[in-house]
């Protein structure tokens, strides 16, 4: 039977809900810059992607444009948007009960190293992480598969490991890495969204993810063809 002894996991929209400071810092830079924005759903897409590529998508910017952007929402989020977020409920029970199994934790995201890293110790979950790798300030490393092809060259492994993640991003990201991605439904995307990218499992709440794993593991190897239904995941394996 297959085990994942590492499991890599996305911050925003997986571990934390980030996304009331995300969008204050996205108005911030927006209102900065001549941009009355008004409708704050609209940047809950801004969660989890790249900053530069969602005010590319959103707002027609240019690559350049987008830079200065990031610049200004980080006055922000620096500031105190970072600190207007919350651990998922059940988010240190997850975590404890994965490594009491044996397993081995990173983060993989593509916030910011620097902002990752606070963000994880001020609210006590550094402790459970092996590893907490993430973009880089000017941008050079900001896409997932970047961030997560850094972590697997900082883990010395590519083998038996599997992806955690709430968007698109994250499992196209973990696809060109040759890695399988399980997508959560309680953070920013949602079930098509992330059945259409590839998901190899949908986990819809927190308390079901160990359950998740257990299901993939049990499952025939990520080569075959097939279809495991339930009310918690789907696999498309």
């Amino acid at each position: 039977m297959k085990h994942y002894k590492y499991l890599l996991f996305d911050l925003d929209g997986t571990l934390t809900e980030s996304g009331r400071g995300i969008i204050n810092s996205v108005l911030y830079a927006l209102k900065k810059n001549g941009i009355d924005e008004t409708d704050r759903e609209k940047l809950r897409a801004f969660v989890g992607p790249p900053l530069t590529d969602s005010f590319q998508k959103y707002y027609g910017m240019t690559r350049e444009q987008s830079l200065h952007m990031v610049d200004d929402y980080r006055e922000y989020y620096l500031d105190r948007g970072w600190k207007e977020n919350l651990v998922y409920e059940g988010i240190p029970e997850v975590l404890e009960s994965l490594r009491a199994q044996g397993r081995r934790l990173i983060v993989a995201t593509s916030k910011p190293e620097t902002s990752a890293k606070k963000i994880l110790a001020y609210f006590q979950l550094d402790s459970y992480f092996d590893l907490i790798a993430g973009a880089t300030m000017d941008e050079s490393r900001n896409r997932k598969d970047q961030v997560i092809a850094y972590a697997l060259r900082q883990m010395g492994t590519a083998e038996n490991i599997l992806m955690v993640g709430d968007r698109s991003h994250d499992v196209e990201g973990a696809r060109e890495n040759g890695l399988l991605c399980i997508g959560v439904l309680y953070g920013y995307g949602s079930r098509e969204e992330l059945e259409e990218a590839g998901a190899a499992a949908i986990c819809p709440e927190v308390r079901d993810l160990p359950a998740v794993i257990a299901a993939l593991e049990k499952a025939s190897s990520p080569l075959a063809s097939g279809a495991m239904t339930g009310d918690s995941c789907f696999c498309n394996i």
